[in-house]
């Protein structure tokens, strides 16, 4: 089973990455990002974390979803540096317009999610107030060891972008997980959920698209300098709860796999055309396939998440859509460069967020310093 796999699906892009082998120089993060929209009850982990690390903690909540006032309220004494900010729906900020968003926009294939939004927005706010590093942590993540944190902002004197190793709960797509499930050797890919980025230039920016942060990685034609040190726990979570996830999961994961196939193979991402994504479609309904023939029950609602991936891949996903995509998104890559070339230093995070068009009254919007 497994070797009739290898030939349809890599279950590992590890060897992409370098892993820290010689003494790094530990480092203190400049902040500490949690993009959220769980109760910020669900906080109370990066708080501690924050106040431990003597660094910023910056919370993007959602409004509807959580709140920037009662997350400030309830950590304020916690002795940690927060700044908790209600980010607007995407459409509301003064970020680029991006030629991707515009292609998969009143499609099947329009997300709505914020998390790209939020995490650009953290970029563009390091750059604003001078933090040469930020370490992303998503809520639903744990760091059993705040020493790996420093560890990881320490390897970015030699790295663009260091990842943490996830030892939790896998962390993949709904497709992944199902070939775990049927026994094949399934690994996971460091990801935004913890991740050390170096700020100091932000050439590179998150689409709104599933696989957002394998997407950030990347540079033009290859991988950027990424690194990998440290370990993060993902907690459980139930990847096959909904069918939904699958369908609205396989566009962006067929595009990223596919990107790291070639990365894989030593290859240049120039070489993903019009009959690469041909094959890479066709490499996908077979590898979906070949998991939904060796489905025995091993979970529940496996199948039918997989037959709605399936769904989408062959009515919805087309060779030239996945060229149009990855064109309108080498040019985003220069819109967003230029336009970072234009947001300029300040000292007042509310000068910082006024910028992007964030004017939440002052009892949402607090800073607390300890």
């Amino acid at each position: 089973m497994a070797a009739a796999a290898m030939n349809l699906h890599h279950p590992s892009h590890r060897k992409l990455l370098r892993r820290a082998t010689e003494a790094t120089p530990l480092t203190k993060p400049d902040a500490l990002v949690v993009p959220t929209i769980r109760s910020p009850h669900r906080l109370e982990h990066a708080v501690k974390l924050a106040a431990e690390l003597e660094c910023q903690l910056v919370l993007l909540c959602s409004q509807k979803w959580s709140s920037a006032a009662t997350a400030t309220d309830l950590y304020r004494h916690s002795g940690a540096r927060i700044l908790a900010v209600d980010v607007p729906e995407p459409h509301r900020l003064a970020l680029p317009r991006f030629r991707t968003d515009a292609l998969l926009r009143d499609t099947v294939f329009e997300r709505r999610s914020d998390l790209s939004a939020k995490r650009n927005l953290a970029l563009l706010l390091a750059k604003q107030l001078g933090w040469g590093n930020i370490v992303f942590l998503d809520d639903d993540i744990l760091v059993p060891r705040s020493h790996d944190l420093r560890l990881a902002a320490g390897l970015l004197r030699r790295h663009e972008v260091v990842g943490l190793d996830n030892t939790g709960y896998p962390d993949n797509s709904v497709v992944c997980h199902a070939f775990r499930a049927i026994g094949g050797p399934q690994d996971s890919f460091v990801g935004g959920g913890a991740m050390a980025v170096r700020t100091t230039r932000v050439r590179s920016f998150f689409p709104n698209i599933y696989n957002e942060d394998w997407f950030y990685l990347l540079k033009d034609r290859g991988l950027r300098e990424v690194g990998v040190a440290g370990k993060v726990e993902q907690q459980p979570y139930d990847p096959f709860r909904t069918d939904e996830r699958a369908r609205a999961e396989e566009f962006g994961d067929l595009l990223a796999e596919g990107l790291y196939w070639l990365l894989d193979e030593g290859n240049d991402l120039v070489k993903a055309d019009r009959g690469y994504w041909m094959e890479a479609i066709s490499r996908r309904r077979r590898f979906i396939d070949h998991i939904l023939a060796h489905d025995h029950g091993q979970r529940p609602g496996l199948a039918d998440a997989l037959l709605a991936a399936r769904g989408r891949l062959t009515r919805h996903i087309t060779a030239d859509l996945c060229v149009s995509y990855l064109d309108a998104w080498r040019r985003d890559r220069e819109t967003w460069r230029k336009f970072v070339h234009t947001v300029h230093r300040t000292d007042s995070p509310d000068e910082a967020l006024s910028r992007w068009n964030i004017t939440t009254p002052d009892n949402k919007r607090v800073l607390t310093s300890h």
